[in-house]
């Protein structure tokens, strides 16, 4: 009996707030480990710079690389992931190897070594990997095949999501600006100390609450051997420095062609597969990687939120209030998952308003007003540049803000519609496979996006003129796009044969 068998049936949990108690170990296990991703996420390009150039700029454009780099191992390690899980040694212990090397990773980042920092990204690359899609895939395995809270349980889990990623840099931002009196680049140390530290709750969360889920997530009887466990590790051993040699030797220009190949080679078995159904899904799988080639310019300038937008903010932001207080730089990125907490029920509403009139709008009309709106968040950033800068070089502190907000609306017509797409539109063997495209969708625009933000540095750091030329040229290319798309999306409507 496969795994597969063993949980298409879920459990008689006993029940919390209308929900089956694991979901709640599960929502607090996420919760912890986004906390501890989301503090790396902010501080990393602004600790490269701090720590391994002396605050010197002329850094930003190698951290914007590094930060570009992890975002696109980060993502493409999901795949691999997935199927140790799936093939080896279950969820439950794929989630337990995985938390365990992310948090050593994250407290070998703290040392003061390039070569270990890097090294430490690596372990933490890879921990993600097999941590991030399985505990995403055992929430599913609570509710039995036709319970219809299955997706309010994933809407409560991705609020747990959300709930880690606002108070990551809200909590670490403090700790970087205020903590002590110690030079800048000693207190981001701290926020990776604070990060290990939540990677070890969410792996002594879900250490001591597995017992909950009552086999749910654990291997296959044929699979339950613990030599399983002992070659992963053998195999994340091996891994971990082939990560560290593409951070440290290949780099974000190197990376580009490996991540190329590996999407076209997703692309052409996909194709292969359609080809063997039928016409119709030949077609859908053409319009969902034409969809996916827009995801990645969307992905591409949204993690600007790493890079780009944190240099801004850092040196071309006033960002004193009142009494003379001065907000931290972390805590712009705690407006996105904000935002996303308070506009996703509206965002949700009015795609149910327009649904009931007939009118919401297809698969590849909102990905279109994705591009657009984080378009628009560019234009405002230009806006501030050419007009707004004062005496001091420094832009007000509203557009910046404005920004996140516009690039999460962006971000809430694509992420889950995104997700969702996939498995209308995949071939039903190979969803997984489609899914692992959907992620390199994200994985090649994040490497991008750390070109691009060393592009806009240039050798000598980020300046106002820079900031300007680089935000116009984004500006354009995303604005351009999202209209494409939008002229285009009848032909993709097409090719979907009445999937929406």
């Amino acid at each position: 009996m496969n795994q597969a068998i063993e949980t298409s049936i879920a459990p008689d949990y006993p029940q919390m707030l209308g929900h089956p108690r694991p979901l709640w170990m599960l929502f607090m296990t996420e919760f912890w480990e986004r906390f501890a991703f989301y503090s790396v996420s902010w501080a990393l390009a602004l600790y490269i710079v701090a720590h391994f150039y002396n605050g010197d700029p002329a850094g930003q454009a190698w951290a914007a690389q590094i930060f570009g780099s992890y975002t696109a191992l980060i993502y493409a390690s999901s795949i691999f992931g997935g199927y140790v899980a799936d093939k080896i040694i279950g969820y439950q212990r794929s989630i337990l190897i995985g938390a365990l090397v992310m948090a050593l990773g994250l407290f070998a980042v703290m040392l003061p070594s390039r070569d270990i920092f890097l090294f430490g990204l690596a372990m933490v690359i890879v921990g993600n990997g097999l941590f991030k899609p399985n505990i995403s895939s055992m929430v599913g395995q609570l509710y039995g095949p036709n319970d219809d809270r299955r997706d309010r349980g994933f809407t409560l889990f991705y609020m747990g999501i959300n709930g880690g990623a606002l108070l990551a840099p809200l909590l670490t931002g403090w700790l970087a600006s205020y903590f002590t009196d110690t030079p800048l680049q000693q207190n981001y140390k701290l926020v990776f100390g604070a990060a290990g530290v939540g990677m070890l709750l969410s792996l002594f969360w879900f250490w001591f609450g597995r017992r909950g889920l009552r086999g749910v997530g654990r291997p296959a009887p044929e699979a339950a051997s613990r030599m399983r466990v002992v070659w992963v590790l053998l195999g994340v051993a091996v891994t971990v420095p082939l990560v560290y040699l593409l951070l440290a030797y290949v780099g974000a220009n190197g990376l580009q062609f490996v991540l190329g190949p590996l999407f076209v080679a997703v692309a052409i078995m996909l194709i292969v597969e359609a080809i063997r159904h039928d016409r119709v899904q030949l077609d859908r799988v053409l319009a969902m990687l034409i969809i996916f080639a827009f995801s990645v310019l969307f992905w591409m300038f949204y993690f600007q939120l790493g890079t780009s937008f944190n240099f801004l903010a850092e040196n071309l932001v006033d960002r004193k209030m009142f009494g003379g207080w001065v907000f931290p730089v972390g805590w712009f990125q705690s407006v996105s998952p904000l935002a996303i907490i308070a506009l996703a029920p509206i965002v949700t509403l009015i795609w149910a308003f327009l649904a009931k009139r007939h009118k919401e709008p297809s698969i590849p009309r909102k990905f279109g007003l994705s591009l657009i709106f984080n378009g628009l968040g560019f234009a405002v950033l230009v806006y501030a540049l050419a007009r707004l800068i004062d005496g001091n070089g420094l832009i007000p502190f509203w557009p910046l803000t404005l920004c996140y907000v516009l690039q999460t609306v962006g971000e809430l017509c694509l992420s889950p519609i995104g997700l969702s797409m996939v498995t209308k539109l995949a071939p039903p063997r190979l969803v997984g496979l489609a899914m692992g495209g959907w992620f390199l969708s994200l994985a090649v625009g994040g490497n991008l996006s750390g070109l691009l933000a060393g592009h806009i540095s240039g050798e000598n750091g980020m300046t106002a003129a820079s900031a300007l030329s680089g935000f116009t040229f984004s500006f354009w290319l995303l604005t351009g796009a999202g209209v494409l798309l939008l002229l285009i999306s009848p032909l993709i409507n097409k090719l979907m044969h009445g999937v929406r």
